[in-house]
């Protein structure tokens, strides 16, 4: 399908930090949730394990930052699709069960993409009314995508009464197009606010992986194909399939390494992922 793909990654317990376990006060009035949605601060708190996701009911509009737990414990995102046409939740997940590209009306609309199990990431969109679905589209350990294991949650997107949160400033600025990324602005080590652009014509994601020591893209691509042993590599945030057009915001603490930027996404024309396309950038931290 067109959406997010294969999103490759796991880690080791001893890799996984341990996430809040704060319990607060789901949107709609539901207890004993750990989702949350402040209209003062436009914060949204997803958390998501196997295989459900834990997420406010609705947000309002405007610039809002999805703040993603991964309590794990295997590799998720939140790929978040605007449900254009009337359509629900419900008529996504019958959508689907069918084979072939996604419906016309499911328009990917970006999210923050996977960090490993224990760990948490955060993004920032831009969201008009309407409805939305979260949906994680990873397939790991079993090549199941995770949808298909219940891993699809509704979300209203209502009109904000309140002043609007102002869009993020960045220091640098990611292009995505086939099959490219494009950096503009230094990834040096330290705490970075990264701006993350489609130019198309395909839907993109940015999912951004450090390597562990010794392991090279080799090592990834063999990985992929089977899932079999440790991942060699950290997956630590990006952005979702997003459509053409699209821009996009998520926060990364870069420490000295080698790093990569990878796009799963499948090609709408011979539906392969973009990663086979060449679609990755190594990059090193200083």
């Amino acid at each position: 399908m067109a959406a997010a793909g294969v999103v490759l990654c796991g880690c080791s317990p001893k890799d996984a930090g341990k996430p809040d376990s704060t319990k607060v006060t789901q949107a709609g009035g539901a207890t004993g949730s750990m989702a949350s949605f402040d209209p003062t601060t436009h914060t949204a708190v997803v958390h998501a394990k196997d295989f459900a996701f834990d997420a406010p009911d609705s947000v309002t509009s405007g610039w809002t930052t999805f703040h993603f737990v991964n309590d794990g414990p295997n590799l998720h995102h939140v790929s978040i699709v605007r449900l254009d046409s009337g359509k629900t939740s419900t008529d996504l997940e019958a959508a689907l069960k069918v084979p072939g590209p996604p419906p016309k009306w499911m328009v990917e609309a970006g999210g923050p993409n996977a960090p490993n199990p224990g760990t948490s990431t955060d993004a920032m969109l831009n969201l008009a009314p309407g409805n939305y679905a979260l949906i994680c589209f990873v397939d790991i350990p079993s090549h199941v995508p995770h949808f298909a294991k219940g891993m699809v949650r509704a979300l209203k997107v209502t009109a904000g009464t309140g002043a609007e949160a102002a869009e993020p400033a960045a220091d640098a600025t990611v292009t995505l197009a086939d099959y490219s990324f494009t950096v503009k602005g230094e990834l040096n080590a330290g705490k970075h606010t990264i701006k993350v652009v489609n130019n198309g014509p395909q839907t993109h994601e940015l999912e951004l992986f450090r390597l562990l020591p010794g392991k090279t893209m080799k090592d990834v691509g063999a990985y992929a194909t089977t899932y079999e042993g440790a991942p060699p590599v950290d997956a630590l945030a990006g952005i979702a399939g997003e459509a053409k057009g699209m821009t996009q915001y998520f926060t990364v603490d870069l420490t000295p390494g080698n790093y990569v930027l990878v796009c799963f996404v499948t090609d709408s024309k011979d539906g392969k992922a973009h990663i086979a396309h060449g679609m990755t950038k190594e990059f090193a931290v200083k």
